[in-house]
């Protein structure tokens, strides 16, 4: 597997995302990966807010959630503890690094910008099959540093399924997958840096396990990547009676 930062100009906001990713991508070729910050591609949709002596950043944590935890003693780092568009992020996943004075939101709908980010490319570089993966990074619980995950994507099946397949010794796995979307994102993010690098997109190539579709995910397919709070294997954080639905005006 190779994997290849490209570094830009530091974008703007407003700027055209499709029209950075033709100036900058170079020659993409069947089974391509593109990795895409989330950053540039929500700055590119103005989805930012200047920081000042008015702006309520746990308002806007809260009106960007879709669940919540508001509990002083949690953390001492101010944040709050949220799960939005699937995934249990610190804050909403609204940041302030790199933002020149701005909080800097998730993209809207990023399912559909992965759908249309992914056909764009795929129609430029006349392509049957390609992959688009959406990033942003995360904590891991009880360890320092970040990881890249995948906010969204398109162009490949989410998981590698080895559920009653034999391990080494013959044992059948019994919930084991592997998610392609998250591995991706990690390998790209880790490529593209967390700094001053201003590389916020990669290209990965000869990735293995990925199986290609020339079609967007379908909503089941979207699905399939998520666990309930009931059932993920995390039920006695993630089913705390401490949260509350965000997206309050």
């Amino acid at each position: 597997m190779i994997v290849q930062s490209i570094k830009t100009h530091i974008v703007t906001p407003e700027e055209n995302i499709y029209t950075l990713l033709d100036i900058y991508l170079p020659k993409i070729h069947e089974r391509d990966v593109i990795a895409i910050s989330s950053k540039i591609t929500a700055i590119c949709q103005g989805r930012m807010v200047k920081i000042g002596k008015s702006t309520d950043k746990k308002k806007l944590i809260i009106q960007e959630a879709d669940y919540y935890i508001d509990d002083p003693h949690m953390s001492k780092f101010n944040i709050l503890l949220t799960v939005k568009n699937r995934s249990l992020i610190a804050s909403s996943g609204i940041d302030e690094s790199n933002g020149n004075g701005s909080y800097i939101f998730w993209p809207n709908d990023p399912d559909k910008t992965a759908d249309d980010i992914w056909n764009h490319i795929r129609k430029k570089h006349r392509l049957q099959h390609i992959g688009v993966v959406i990033t942003d990074s995360k904590t891991t619980p009880l360890r320092w540093g970040v990881t890249g995950f995948g906010i969204s994507w398109c162009g490949f099946k989410p998981l590698k399924n080895y559920i009653n397949s034999p391990d080494l010794f013959g044992r059948p796995f019994t919930f084991e997958q592997t998610s392609i979307v998250d591995s991706l994102a990690a390998v790209g993010a880790f490529a593209m840096g967390e700094g001053n690098e201003q590389t916020p997109l990669a290209i990965i190539k000869d990735a293995p396990h990925v199986t290609y579709m020339d079609r967007s995910p379908t909503q089941k397919e979207r699905d399939e990547l998520n666990v309930s709070f009931k059932e993920d294997i995390y039920a006695p954080l993630t089913n705390s009676p401490l949260w509350q639905k965000g997206g309050q005006e």
